[in-house]
């Protein structure tokens, strides 16, 4: 699919001192003023304006002070994994006995269930906590509450029309809650809570004989949670991800997160955002995907790096097998598309559902995502369980709010959809076996409802072009430096015409390049990662229009500057 190639419009330069091409990159993204940039924990949004969460911070800390059992239920993504480590290393850390239970998605599914509040009781608990999950755990928590425990909901996922009848919720994105970091991950806010939990401890003197706790030193799951769960990074998640960020690449982080960046191969001296989201956060959540996530969280919470080593190992392993069923599972899918001569834009559907015998449950979200990739639609991707249901991953585009969408056909069809929940990219839903076919035509009559024609459109959106004297590597290390870049806060990408001076194959499905820019003696070596065959240039094509960002590419010790290309057109 040829993508049509924007630069991102700046209406007005942020005045500052700062570089005019960074100074033009911030004003992109909406950037007016150099306080939206800075990365201080000072300027974090205080804990005090979440609704609710002085009486959580009560409940857990009488918890603590009569050696009440507290357990956490957590998700099986790597923001479950994260905010559970950090539950518990943080209660652990101010003497409160405290133990995790994450659902094993193959049995459970998502969230507190009723189900789950049964298997818990063998914790004999008499405080439980959710986190990144528990919003829309209706009959869960009644199930907990009707045993005498007290419950806390941690959530950010955004709440229906009913919520539970929990002893307290923290929760951003309910009713009448006034902080205003709706975009924080679920990591976010158990943080929070422990902020908030910690100072509720100190004011009873708690800490007068005690080792102090300070949550800020768990701000390297923080940020490893709230990058790889995709949310938007406003300010004060830029500020969270930066912060965890410095303390990783100062060694201050745990054992677990150090194995990873190891067994990724990254550098954690010069550990970027990008990596925690395309490398870390990969092989985390390959254990909730193909195995149980209690192996993530356990490599988050062991203190000893060699069997941190030895589960990382294990998750590198996992990961593997996760890309290898990704692959197949993608082949399959784009056959049966290409089978159904759905070719031509007019007859692909607008909201396309997939599902195949066989389809790996845990591996349904990334097949759902580079499908969307490949169509510029909105995709969901199904899957069996063993319970007579199908259980279906969602990702949109821009324009239409998922979770809506689909809160739209429950409430049109209400036998349709099991449950759902989510967010305005990305969602999860149960149907029946036998409803597939009925729930595709729904969805694609309620995509077609909100979105047009040119939504469907593949869009690159770029920060223009870059002059000679910038293709150096102080340009690209002074980009890397003004992140952290991510969702809604894109990473700088430029776009620009180049001479295709060489072009060959590396590891099987890598393109590499030598480029030119044309009127000059600049050469630059290029390289596009997992690039389609057929995408190829032909060897007669020298000239390209080219999508690229600047990075460093480290070999032996020595830095040198590589174009990472995204996208490429030849050029007549």
């Amino acid at each position: 699919m040829q993508k049509q190639i924007i630069r991102r419009d700046v209406t007005e330069l942020l005045s500052s001192s700062l570089p005019p091409l960074l100074a033009r990159i911030y004003a992109a993204r909406g950037i007016s003023s150099e306080d939206e940039i800075a990365r201080q924990l000072k300027g974090l949004h205080h804990y005090t304006h979440l609704k609710d969460i002085d009486v959580a911070a009560r409940i857990l800390a009488d918890a603590i002070a009569e050696q009440k059992k507290i357990l956490i239920v957590g998700d099986f993504d790597c923001d479950g994994a994260t905010s559970s480590a950090l539950g518990v290393l943080a209660i652990r850390a101010m003497g409160g006995q405290v133990d995790y239970l994450v659902p094993n998605r193959f049995e459970y599914g998502y969230g507190l269930t009723p189900e789950i509040v049964t298997v818990a009781e063998s914790f004999q608990p008499k405080v439980l906590v959710t986190v990144d999950n528990g919003i829309s755990s209706l009959s869960g928590v009644t199930a907990a509450r009707e045993r005498g425990w007290q419950v806390v909901v941690t959530d950010h996922h955004l709440a229906g029309r009913e919520l539970p009848d929990a002893d307290a919720i923290v929760n951003p994105n309910q009713p009448d809650c006034p902080f205003p970091g709706k975009n924080t991950a679920g990591v976010g806010i158990i943080f929070y809570v422990m902020c908030a939990l910690r100072t509720t401890l100190n004011q009873r003197g708690w800490f007068d004989h005690r080792p102090a706790f300070n949550p800020f030193d768990l701000l390297d799951l923080v940020a490893l949670g709230t990058v790889a769960d995709v949310v938007s990074l406003d300010k004060n998640n830029r500020i969270l991800a930066h912060q965890g960020l410095a303390r990783i690449r100062a060694g201050h982080c745990r054992p677990g997160i150090k194995a990873l960046i190891d067994v990724s191969g990254r550098s954690q001296s010069r550990l970027v955002a990008s990596d925690l989201g395309f490398a870390l956060g990969p092989r985390l959540n390959a254990a909730g995907r193909l195995d149980d996530m209690s192996t993530g969280i356990e490599l988050l919470l062991t203190p000893h790096i060699e069997q941190a080593r030895e589960i990382a190992s294990e998750l590198d392993s996992l990961n593997r097998d996760r890309k290898d069923i990704e692959a197949g599972m993608q082949q399959e899918a784009m056959a049966e598309l290409a089978k159904l001569n759905l070719d031509k834009s007019t007859e692909l559907p607008w909201g396309v559902s997939l599902y195949q015998q066989g389809w790996h449950q845990g591996v349904i979200g990334i097949l759902a995502s580079r499908i969307k990739d490949k169509l510029h639609r909105p995709v969901i991707a199904f899957a069996a369980a063993d319970n007579g249901e199908l259980k279906g991953s969602a990702r949109s585009v821009k324009g239409l709010h998922m979770r809506d969408a689909l809160d739209a056909i429950a409430r049109e069809h209400p036998d349709l959809i099991i449950k759902f929940g989510g967010h305005a990219m990305a969602a999860g839903l149960s149907i029946k076996q036998d409803g597939f076919t009925a729930f595709s035509d729904c969805f694609d009559k309620i995509v077609r409802k909100q979105l047009d024609a040119d939504d469907l459109e593949a869009e690159i959106h770029t920060d223009g072009t870059l002059e000679s004297h910038d293709f150096t590597l102080q340009t690209a290390q002074m980009l890397r430096e003004a992140g952290p870049w991510g969702q809604s806060f894109p990473e700088p990408s430029f776009d620009g015409r180049f001479q295709l001076i060489q072009q060959r194959l590396v590891g099987q499905k890598h393109l590499k390049m030598v480029l030119k820019i044309p009127d000059s003696e600049f050469y630059l070596d290029g390289i596009a990662f997992n690039i389609d065959p057929q995408l190829w240039p032909d060897p007669a094509v020298n000239r390209i229009h080219a999508v690229y960002k600047l990075d460093i590419n480290e070999f032996r010790g020595q830095q040198s500057l590589q174009l990472l290309v995204d996208y490429f057109e030849p050029l007549a």
